[in-house]
C-alpha cells in the first residue's frame, strides 16, 4: 500500500492532500453544471448568474470544474517533484473555500454585482498560482515552473470572460484562450507522463518497442501548437491559422505515434490517457478544418473535440489512476472504470457529431447523459477508494501504537 507523506493532523482526511477535495468537488460540478445546462439551453431554467446561459455553462465547466481538477493535480504532483511535504490542512482549506465561494459568487453574480463576483471567483486560480510557485521555488524545482505557465494563462482568460461577459454581453476571446490554455497544459503534462506510464507498463509487462523519449520533435510540436492555438483565440478564422492548427494536429498525431500506444490495449487505465490524448490532435483538424469549410465542420466541433474528447477524457483518466495510486488500490481497471471511461468517450463522439449535424439533437442529449454518467460514476468510485484508504490508514496506526507501546 502506498503511504502519503504527510504531517500529522487533526482535520478531517480530505484535507490531507490536494487530490481528495478538488477531485470530488471537480467532478460533482461537472456533473451538476451539465445537468443544469440542457434545461437552460432550451429556456425552461433562469440563474440568477450575470452571465448569459452559454457562457454561464463554459465558465462553469472551463473555469469551475477544470479549475479544480488542475489544482488537485498540481497539489499532489509538485511534492512528487519537489520532495517537499504536501499543501494540507489550513491552506488547502482555504484553497477549497475561495473555490467553493467562487462557484457562489458566479451563480448569484445578478445579485451581488459582476464585479465583486469576478473578483472573489478570480481569486482562486490566483490564490493556487502563489501556493504551487511557493512550493516548486521552495523545493528548488526551477524546471516545473513552465507548467504553471497554462495555469497562470488560465487565471488571466478567467478575468478576461468576465470582463468580456460584462462589456459585450457575451465572451469571446476569452473562451479560447482558456480552451487553449488547458490544451497546452495537456500537450505538456500529457507528453510527459503518457510515455512514462507506456515505458514502465511495457517493460514489465510486454517487453519490446516502447515510447520514444521526449526530444526536440516533442518541444518542436509543443512550441507549434502554442503558436496555432494564440492564432485561433485571437484570429479565429484567419487562413493562416487554418494552417498553423492543422500543422499542429499532424505533429501531435505523429508524436503520438511515437510512444507505443497499440501495445497498452491490455491495459485500460494506460489505454485512456493514449485514447483523450488522440482527442487533441483530432481537436485542433477540426478546428483547423473549420476555417477553411465553415458550413461543413463548424468550430464547436472542433471545440468538443478538445473540451470534451481531450480535457474531460484526460482529466478522468488521470483523477482515477491518482485517486488509486494515492489511496493504495492496485492500478487495475474494474469493470465500472471502464464504463466511466467508455462513457466519457462515447459523450465525446456524439457531441461532436451533434455539432457537425445540428439536427441530431437526440446525440447532444445522449452525450450530456454519459458526461453526467462518468462524472458520477467517478465520485461513487473515488468515495469508495477513500474509505477503503481511511480504513486501512487506522489499521496502520493501530498497529503501528500497538508496537509502540510493546516497545515501551
Amino acid at each position: 500500500m502506498a503511504i502519503q507523506r504527510m504531517r500529522p493532523s487533526t482535520y478531517p482526511a480530505i484535507f490531507s492532500y490536494g487530490f481528495r477535495p478538488f477531485f470530488l468537488l471537480g467532478s460533482l460540478q461537472a456533473a451538476t453544471a451539465m445537468l443544469f445546462w440542457l434545461p437552460l439551453y432550451y429556456g425552461q431554467l433562469e440563474t440568477f448568474s450575470a452571465f448569459a446561459p452559454v457562457d454561464w455553462h463554459i465558465h462553469e465547466l472551463l473555469f469551475g470544474y477544470l479549475s479544480a481538477v488542475v489544482t488537485g493535480f498540481l497539489l499532489t504532483a509538485i511534492p512528487n517533484w519537489t520532495g517537499r511535504l504536501p499543501v494540507q490542512d489550513l491552506r488547502l482549506l482555504v484553497l477549497v473555500l475561495l473555490w467553493i465561494a467562487g462557484r457562489i459568487a458566479v451563480s448569484f453574480s445578478a445579485e451581488l454585482g459582476w464585479l465583486p463576483g469576478a473578483v472573489i471567483d478570480c481569486s482562486f486560480l490566483l490564490a493556487v498560482v502563489a501556493a504551487a510557485a511557493t512550493e516548486i521555488v521552495a523545493g528548488r524545482n526551477w524546471r516545473n515552473l513552465k507548467v504553471l505557465l497554462p495555469v497562470a494563462i488560465l487565471f488571466a482568460a478567467n478575468v478576461m470572460f468576465h470582463a468580456e461577459a460584462h462589456y459585450q454581453a457575451i465572451s469571446d476571446i476569452s473562451r479560447r484562450l482558456g480552451l487553449g490554455a488547458v490544451a497546452l497544459l495537456i500537450m505538456i503534462i500529457g507528453g510527459r507522463i503518457i510515455p512514462s506510464f507506456t515505458r514502465n507498463w511495457l517493460v514489465r509487462e510486454n517487453p519490446g518497442r516502447v515510447p520514444t523519449p521526449f526530444g526536440g520533435f516533442d518541444v518542436g510540436t509543443i512550441a507549434l501548437s502554442a503558436v496555432g492555438l494564440v492564432a485561433w483565440t485571437f484570429f479565429p478564422n484567419s487562413i493562416a491559422t487554418g494552417f498553423l492548427l492543422v500543422a499542429g494536429a499532424l505533429a501531435n498525431a505523429g508524436r503520438m505515434a511515437r510512444w507505443a500506444g497499440y501495445r497498452t490495449l491490455s491495459d485500460p487505465l494506460l489505454l485512456i490517457l493514449h485514447v483523450a490524448f488522440a482527442f487533441v490532435p483530432i481537436g485542433l483538424l477540426l478546428a483547423g478544418l473549420a476555417v477553411f469549410v465553415p458550413e461543413t465542420i463548424p468550430e464547436i466541433a472542433g471545440i468538443h473535440a478538445l473540451a470534451v474528447g481531450a480535457v474531460a477524457g484526460m482529466t478522468l483518466a488521470v483523477m482515477t489512476r491518482a485517486t488509486f495510486g494515492h489511496t493504495g488500490r492496485e492500478l487495475r481497471a474494474s469493470r465500472g472504470t471502464c464504463a466511466i471511461f467508455m462513457a466519457i468517450v462515447l459523450a465525446a463522439i456524439l457531441r461532436i457529431i451533434a455539432g457537425v449535424v445540428p439536427s441530431y439533437a437526440v446525440f447532444l442529449h445522449i452525450s450530456a447523459a454519459l458526461w453526467v454518467a462518468a462524472f458520477v460514476g467517478y465520485t461513487v468510485q473515488s468515495c469508495s477508494c477513500d474509505r477503503a484508504s481511511t480504513r486501512a490508514g487506522r489499521v496502520l496506526l493501530e498497529w503501528r501504537a500497538a508496537i509502540f507501546r510493546r516497545a515501551i
